[in-house]
């Protein structure tokens, strides 16, 4: 065996959802960051074509930024008769209160030789592999979906293309909790063997 397998099985069953409100307010350094992000590029990626982008916010000024945009995006996008003002309050709060927050993107290829739905799992691989290499860290992580991330605002924001999409805002901090338990069901009632 060329890895030592009982600790990769504890890693990826140790992976949690830690969320901004559950974080100290110890800080997170760019060195951890930049290793995060090196091991979201070994990815799996259809011909090897790399789309993730990151754009990391991690000082104070552009997590303030970061926020503003977040709640007048929401505020714009969203019937008024539907507004929380729990969800606006929640989603202005969380970067104001996480060491980093990484807008996850996917940048289309050009010729789209490759599916887009193949770009967008490799995405989604890459940010499984940044949060493993969290869980590694001790650091809480958490993939959130605001409706706001995938609006031509926030494409504008991030400096995207037409045809690249955000993927989510991966939010990073030290767990000021006991790190979370959890299970899954036994595989048996999501698996049918063809023997």
């Amino acid at each position: 065996m060329r890895f030592n397998l009982s600790e990769i099985n504890e890693l990826i069953r140790e992976r949690r959802t830690i969320y901004p409100e559950q974080f100290s307010s110890r800080k997170v350094h760019r060195e951890q960051i930049e290793v995060i992000l090196n091991n979201a590029q070994w990815a799996p990626t259809h011909g090897n074509t790399q789309p993730w982008r990151f754009k990391v916010f991690m000082g104070e000024d552009h997590r303030q930024e970061l926020s503003q945009f977040l709640g007048k995006t929401y505020q714009e996008i969203i019937p008024e008769d539907a507004q929380s003002d729990i969800k606006l309050a929640k989603l202005m709060r969380r970067p104001l209160i996480t060491s980093a927050v990484i807008a996850v993107c996917m940048k289309r290829q050009p010729e789209e030789k490759i599916p887009e739905m193949e770009e967008i799992e490799a995405v989604a691989c890459a940010m499984q592999n940044m949060h493993l290499t969290c869980t590694a860290y001790g650091l809480g992580a958490f993939w959130s979906t605001p409706k706001v991330i995938y609006t031509q605002q926030m494409n504008t924001y991030l400096g995207l293309g037409e045809k690249d999409k955000c993927l989510g805002l991966f939010y990073i901090g030290y767990p000021e909790i006991e790190w979370p338990k959890a299970h899954r069901r036994p595989i048996d009632y999501t698996t049918e063997w063809k023997l």
